[in-house]
C-alpha cells in the first residue's frame, strides 16, 4: 500500500478514533492547549515510586549490535562514533541493504522465549514500582495490535501482542504500567534508508527504503533539505496521532514517555489532553497519569517542552541540585538495545555494576527524581545470567535500605562531598564517587534523615551538614544491621564511628532520628 493511500485510509479511521476519545471524559479537565495543560500536577504514586524498569526491546535487538541499528545499517560511512561497525556487520551477516533491508530483519525477531510473568517477578523483587514497555521505536514497528500500521508485532515477527503481555504481567504484580513512543522523531531519523553506498561495488545502488511500495514501513521521502528531530510533515503528524490514540485507548497506561518534547503542535496537545482526561475518567475524577518529555535537543517548531504540562525527563543524565518538581532520568545497564560490543566505563563489560546503578539511583532520588532503568533482553526475550545477578544484588540492597528510597523526599540539601554535577545535563552519568560523597533523603514527616555513603567507608563518617543547627539528633542506626552505632553531634558535624560493615551490600545507609 502506498504511503499517501495509507494516510487517506488513516484519516477516516482517525475521525473514528478521535470521536471515541471525545465521548470518553465526563470529568473533563484539560483542553487541547498549553495554557490548560499547565494545570497538570504530578501524582503522588510517581513521587513515591522512585524506581522503574524499562524494556528497550524490539527487532533492532536481533543483530545484537545495539541501538539505532535500523538507521546505521544504511549508513556506509556513519558519523556515529559508537556504531562504526554496524554497516559492515550487516553486509557480512545478512547482505547488502539494497537486497536485505530492515524489512527482512523483522521476521527474524521471534521472541520465542519471552516470559513476561517471570521477568516481572524479577523486576518487582529488584524494587521496581513501575514498568515501561517499548511501544514503538524510530523504526516504525509497533509492538502492539496496531490498527493503523501493518508492521506490528501481532502480524509479524513474534506474532504476539508485546505491549499487551507486558501490561498484563505488570498489573498482575501490582506495578504501574507505562509505554514509550519514539515514533515522533522517526521520519527524519530514518531517511538514510533511501540512500545508496557512496563507494565500493554497490556504489549508487538504492537501498530498499527507496521503494515507494515499502514507505508504510520506511516513511515517504522527505523533500526538506534538512529534516529536524520532529518533522513538520502534516500527514506524518496525523499518522502519529492516530497510532498514539490507538495505543493509549486500548492499553490505558499509567505513564507515557516521548523521546523528545511534546511533538506536532496541536496534534500533540490534543493527544496529551485526551490522555489526561481519559485517565481522570478511569480513576473516577483523580488524575494519576504521567507524561514524560525531554527539555533538551530540538526544542523548537513542532517540538515544544513546557515543564508545567508534564514531568521532565533527562536521558542518561541528571540535575545539579534539588528540583522543586519531580523529574526522571532514563538510563540503561548497557547500550539501549542488546549489544555484544558495548563496554561500560565502570566494568569494561556490556553491563553496569550494582554500585553504579545504586549510586546513580541514590543521587537522582536525593534531588527529587526517579530513575527508569533499561534492562537488556536478548532477541529471544531472555536476560543473561549477569543481568539476573545484578537484579538480585539490587533486591538484597532494597530489602535492607528501601525505606531510604521509596516514598522519600529530598532534604534541605541533596548531599555533600567532592563529586558534584555542574548544571543539568544529558549523557553525563559517570562519576568517581567516594565514601566521603554523601547523599541525603528524608521521610515525608521529616522525622528521619537518611545518609548514604557512596562507597564503603574505611574511617569514621563525618556528616558536615548534620549540625546541631540543622536539628538535634536522638539516634543513629545502620539500615540492615542491629549493631549499636556510636556517634557524636556538634555545631560542626555529626560524626559516626566506623561500624562493622560486613553485612552491608554495595552502599551503606545510616538512619538518623531527630529529637
Amino acid at each position: 500500500m502506498k504511503y499517501n493511500t495509507l494516510l487517506s485510509t488513516i484519516s477516516l479511521s482517525l475521525l473514528i478514533a478521535t470521536n471515541i476519545w471525545a465521548q470518553t471524559p465526563t470529568n473533563k479537565k484539560f483542553e487541547a492547549n498549553m495554557e490548560s495543560l499547565r494545570q497538570y500536577e504530578c501524582p503522588e504514586w510517581f513521587r513515591d515510586a522512585k524506581f522503574g524498569i524499562w524494556a528497550h526491546w524490539g527487532p533492532q535487538s536481533v543483530p545484537m549490535h545495539g541501538d539505532w541499528y535500523a538507521r546505521v545499517m544504511y549508513e556506509q560511512h556513519t558519523r556515529n562514533k559508537n556504531r562504526k561497525t554496524t554497516y559492515a556487520h550487516h553486509v557480512k551477516t545478512y547482505g547488502h541493504p539494497s537486497e536485505f533491508g530492515y524489512k527482512d530483519l523483522i521476521p527474524l525477531w521471534k521472541a520465542e522465549k519471552f516470559n513476561p510473568e517471570e521477568l516481572m517477578k524479577l523486576y518487582k523483587k529488584a524494587g521496581a514500582k513501575y514498568f515501561v514497555s517499548m511501544g514503538v521505536h524510530h523504526d516504525n514497528f509497533d509492538l502492539w495490535d496496531s490498527k493503523f500500521n501493518r508492521w506490528n508485532a501481532v502480524d509479524m515477527g513474534p506474532k504476539r501482542d508485546i505491549v499487551g503481555a507486558w501490561s498484563k504481567a505488570a498489573k498482575k504484580h501490582g506495578l504501574k504500567f507505562g509505554v514509550s513512543e519514539h515514533l515522533s522523531a522517526g521520519y527524519g531519523w530514518w531517511q538514510a534508508n533511501k540512500g545508496a553506498d557512496i563507494d565500493g561495488p554497490k556504489a549508487g545502488v538504492p537501498y530498499d527504503g527507496a521503494d515507494p511500495k515499502l514507505w508504510d514501513l520506511y516513511y515517504s521521502k522527505s523533500t526538506a533539505k534538512h529534516e529536524s528531530w520532529v518533522t513538520n510533515n502534516g500527514m506524518f503528524a496525523q499518522l502519529w496521532f492516530a497510532r498514539m490514540t490507538d495505543l493509549l485507548e486500548n492499553y490505558e497506561p499509567d505513564l507515557l514517555y516521548s523521546d523528545g518534547a511534546l511533538p506536532f503542535g496541536t496534534y500533540g496537545e490534543e493527544m496529551l489532553a485526551n490522555f489526561y482526561n481519559a485517565d481522570i475518567e478511569k480513576n473516577k475524577g483523580q488524575l494519576e497519569a504521567v507524561y514524560l518529555a525531554k527539555p533538551a535537543r530540538h526544542n523548537k517548531g513542532w517540538n515544544v517542552f513546557d515543564g508545567e504540562t508534564c514531568v521532565e525527563d533527562r536521558e542518561r543524565g541528571g540535575l545539579a541540585d534539588i528540583s522543586p518538581e519531580p523529574w526522571q532520568t532514563d538510563t540503561s545497564i548497557g547500550d539501549w538495545f542488546y549489544n555484544v560490543n558495548w563496554k561500560n566505563d565502570d566494568t569494561g563489560t556490556m553491563y553496569r555494576s550494582p554500585f553504579w546503578v545504586l549510586s546513580t539511583l541514590i543521587d537522582v532520588v536525593s534531588k527529587n527524581g526517579n530513575m527508569l532503568l533499561n534492562v537488556l533482553q536478548r532477541p529471544d526475550g531472555t536476560v543473561d545470567k549477569e543481568v539476573v545477578e545484578l537484579l538480585e544484588t539490587l533486591a538484597a540492597w532494597m530489602d535492607a535500605n528501601g525505606e531510604s528510597i521509596f516514598g522519600s523526599r529530598p532534604w534541605t540539601v541533596y548531599g555533600e562531598g567532592p563529586q558534584e554535577r555542574e548544571g543539568a545535563a544529558d549523557w553525563k552519568e559517570d562519576f568517581d564517587y567516594t565514601p566521603k560523597d554523601i547523599r541525603y533523603t528524608q521521610n515525608k514527616e521529616n522525622t528521619f534523615l537518611y545518609a548514604a555513603t557512596m562507597g564503603m567507608p574505611t574511617e569514621d563518617i563525618v556528616l558536615k551538614e548534620v549540625t546541631k543547627e540543622a536539628g538535634k539528633v536522638s539516634s543513629v542506626t545502620l539500615l540492615g544491621s542491629n549493631q549499636k552505632i556510636k556517634w557524636k553531634q556538634s555545631s560542626k558535624a555529626l560524626v559516626i564511628k566506623l561500624p562493622n560493615l560486613s553485612a552491608c551490600t554495595v552502599i551503606p545507609v545510616f538512619k538518623i532520628e531527630w529529637k
